[in-house]
């Protein structure tokens, strides 16, 4: 779902941002409530699919935000410095209204990180 808003967002204020979602342990597919919730608002999450956090990937990362949905650092094969933890609920298991209000946290989330990133430039 951060990936899809901050990509979406970005896009809209024509901010050469681009995100990308990994875990540090590897899912199967997408949580098909969070792919619910997130069509409710307009924004497809088609062609995206669950990746496994790389060193490459930190290592290219300008920021790295933990959702704070048990990051495994044990089982991570990157290793890494966090830029933030926003300290969000998992979504997995979760009902579709707590999945809309993590949605929409995340979203809230994004809109302020985006408007940070754009005040230091």
């Amino acid at each position: 779902m951060a990936e899809a808003l901050t990509n979406r967002q970005a896009q809209a204020l024509g901010l050469d941002v681009r995100a990308l979602s990994a875990g540090t342990v590897g899912g199967k597919s997408l949580n098909p409530i969070a792919v619910e919730v997130m069509e409710e608002i307009g924004v497809s999450m088609a062609g995206q699919e669950p990746k496994l956090l790389t060193q490459q990937m930190a290592d290219q990362a300008d920021l790295i935000i933990s959702m704070g949905c048990g990051v495994d650092a044990q089982s991570c094969p990157a290793r890494f410095l966090l830029t933030e933890d926003w300290e969000l609920d998992d979504p997995a298991a979760q009902s579709i209204e707590q999945v809309r209000e993590i949605r929409d946290e995340i979203g809230q989330r994004v809109d302020q990180l985006l408007s940070r990133l754009t005040s230091n430039r």
